[in-house]
């Protein structure tokens, strides 16, 4: 009888020592779980630009890492995944893990149009994206020659186009500089015609060489033309002046409303990753962003920051996902 009891304290001894260790296990766990999330990030993170090296996007994506690198304690590696008009690296991006260690540079209009456009087949939209900053919004401008005298003010050029046709300069179909035209077809009734080529440098050489009446551009394309006396700006198009072309008017400010333009370049993550990760990211280049040295490094450069959360990035991006639908037609869409 003692031996069939001590044999049945032995058993419940053994069985209760076993599921201590399995419950200690689990614990285990469970709190490393905890703990790796809590390191985050603990390993480089990679950041794909949609664009070629040497580039404006990559030089400013570039220049910004090494200040969300202090920020987050890691190293912040950039890739270049050209083409597909930054689709390339965009279905990278969203084929990637949803881990927070794989994030890319957004640019826009570009992002918008190359899912809007239904030639492109595809069926992915804002919501497929974790959106973390806004960086960099470069206004659209409109400039002619210098010694043009046919335009010395919005006034001039609107009248003009409404009653001719007027070649204007687009870095590509479907590019901020393209829409812009087309905006300005749509609200004034303008006659732009756009003449597509390779980019803002052919852009200048088309106008300066009299080949194209007017330049579409960004502010960060044409400040140093201006300031050497090469060009004349006829407005810029955003709500407020730039602050690196001061005393050059808004077209609002010239009775043109509700015509805008800007080329803007911000993070996103793909939807998925963690809010924990999320936050991370955010807080570290909301920091990297507003760094006064990192404003200076870039507006040498001749591009304007401007820091937006991602709530008001996700504004921002709506808002310019509606004026392109407010065109679809003038587009064949």
């Amino acid at each position: 009888m003692f031996k069939k009891f001590h044999g049945v304290k032995l058993l419940f001894v053994v069985v209760l020592g076993l599921l201590l260790l399995v419950a200690g296990c689990s614990n285990n766990t469970k709190s490393s779980g905890e703990e790796s999330s809590a390191k985050f990030p603990d390993k480089p993170i990679k950041v794909i630009v949609s664009y070629s090296a040497g580039g404006s996007s990559d030089i400013g994506a570039r220049l910004l890492m090494q200040y969300v690198e202090k920020e987050l304690g890691v190293a912040v590696v950039v890739e270049n995944k050209p083409g597909a008009g930054g689709w390339v690296g965009w279905e990278e991006l969203l084929n990637s893990k949803t881990d927070g260690y794989t994030i890319a540079l957004i640019n826009t209009p570009n992002l918008m149009t190359g899912y809007m456009d239904p030639e492109t087949g595809r069926d992915q939209n804002l919501e497929n994206f974790e959106l973390i900053a806004n960086h960099i919004t470069d206004p659209g401008v409109i400039a002619v020659r210098k010694d043009d005298d046919r335009f010395n003010s919005m006034e001039d050029l609107i009248k003009y186009a409404k009653e001719n046709t007027a070649t204007t300069t687009s870095t590509g179909a479907l590019g901020d500089d393209h829409i812009a035209s087309l905006k300005l077809n749509k609200k004034l009734g303008t006659k732009f015609n756009a003449v597509h080529n390779g980019g803002a440098g052919e852009s200048v050489t088309a106008v300066l060489g009299g080949h194209v009446d007017v330049l579409f551009a960004n502010v960060g394309d044409v400040t140093t033309l201006y300031k050497d006396n090469e060009i004349k700006i006829l407005g810029v198009m955003s709500n407020e002046r730039s602050p690196l072309l001061p005393d050059v008017p808004t077209l609002a400010e010239q009775g043109f409303d509700g015509v805008v333009s800007w080329s803007a370049r911000g993070y996103a993550a793909p939807k998925g990753v963690g809010e924990k990760e999320m936050k991370v990211l955010r807080d570290a280049f909301e920091k990297a962003i507003n760094n006064q040295e990192q404003i200076d490094k870039v507006q040498e450069t001749g591009l304007q920051v401007n820091y937006l959360n991602s709530e008001d990035y996700m504004n921002s991006l709506k808002e310019e996902e509606n004026g392109i639908k407010e065109i679809s037609d003038l587009l064949g869409w």
